[in-house]
């Protein structure tokens, strides 16, 4: 499994990798806490734990390239520049949600960002993801699509028609699966005998790795490179980010299928505090530079609450908007 090595970063890009994590974090912990208290409600599918991989992966991409997703996607729209406002009041379903109210936990969305969802139901987004990819290289543009599904959704079947179209037509999408372990409540073991993910990409040639994604800078490295490929027209990459999600699999799932012992175990391996320990080994900041980052994102996640809270819910009339495009409004008698 690629680890992370002792890399020369700028102060600046693992600064950013610090605030980003920590504000999926105080995000996603504010929001269960508001799921409790019914501001929050239906489905809601936290990232507490998996916070490296969506960090590393943004620092490898363009801002003009995409990301399409599965349901646990706060930490994505955090990461692609959708404001903790725009997030928060998504949840909330308010109008001043990135997807004004309508998508909700599940459904995250922005243009503007290059994120195509936070989709509810289980692997679509794969050959959507792919049919991006096969656009970018149909326009002759030099973009990539970032892929991205949990371990459960590599079992669904459109995934080998994705992957064997990928590549045959050398599509520029990386495929990235988190494996946090369980599907729903089902551990990997349980649902089949090939419990290293990565190496499903060999029946396709496909390039594939399994990468430590409870270091972000192993999830950078590892997404670079795969990117690095796919612009320069040699086809798609599979990796196996190996992660963990601390919560259950979503807000109404209390988590018994697994020991305290395991939980602990990966809790002592947590992403946030191994990018603390890599800025202290590595002499990039002091505590008070981290206390600093710690206010700001704490006072960033008050500030999404309130806004969400003063934010009105959507008129009914937007029930009819954003359903076709173009000038085709549904009517109903």
């Amino acid at each position: 499994m690629a680890k992370a090595k002792k890399s020369a970063y700028p102060k600046e890009l693992v600064m950013r990798w610090y605030y980003q994590m920590l504000l999926m974090r105080r995000l996603e912990e504010k929001a269960g806490q508001l799921y409790g208290q019914q501001k929050i409600k239906g489905f809601c599918h936290l990232y507490i734990g998996q916070e490296a991989v969506g960090a590393g992966i943004e620092s490898a991409i363009r801002p003009d390239d995409y990301i399409i997703t599965a349901y646990r996607d706060h930490g994505n729209a955090l990461t692609r520049g959708i404001s903790a406002r725009a997030v928060m009041a998504e949840l909330y379903g308010k109008i001043g949600g990135c997807s004004k109210g309508k998508g909700g936990s599940m459904h995250m969305f922005s243009r503007e960002n290059n994120f195509l969802g936070g989709h509810g139901i289980v692997g679509a987004q794969i050959p959507l993801g792919t049919g991006v990819a096969f656009a970018i290289k149909y326009q002759k543009r030099d973009n990539v699509c970032i892929c991205m599904f949990g371990d459960g959704a590599v079992r669904q079947g459109a995934l080998h028609e994705a992957f064997n179209l990928a590549m045959m037509w050398k599509l520029p999408v990386v495929f990235v699966c988190e494996n946090n372990l369980y599907a729903m409540g089902t551990a990997v073991e349980r649902s089949s005998n090939v419990t290293d993910i990565y190496r499903l990409g060999s029946a396709y040639d496909m390039p594939s790795a399994p990468v430590d994604g409870m270091s972000v800078v192993a999830v950078h490295e590892a997404t670079l490179a795969a990117v690095e490929r796919a612009r320069k027209g040699d086809g798609p990459t599979f990796l196996e980010m190996k992660t963990y999600r601390y919560r259950g699999h979503s807000m109404s799932d209390p988590a018994k299928y697994r020991t305290k012992e395991e939980l602990e175990k990966f809790k002592s391996e947590d992403p946030i505090a191994e990018i603390r320990n890599y800025i202290f080994e590595n002499k990039i900041a002091d505590d008070a530079e981290l206390d600093a980052i710690d206010q700001r994102v704490k006072a960033e996640v008050q500030d999404a609450v309130d806004f969400s809270e003063a934010s009105p819910f959507p008129d009914p009339k937007e029930l009819y908007t954003d359903v076709y495009i173009g000038d085709y409004p549904f009517v109903m008698d």
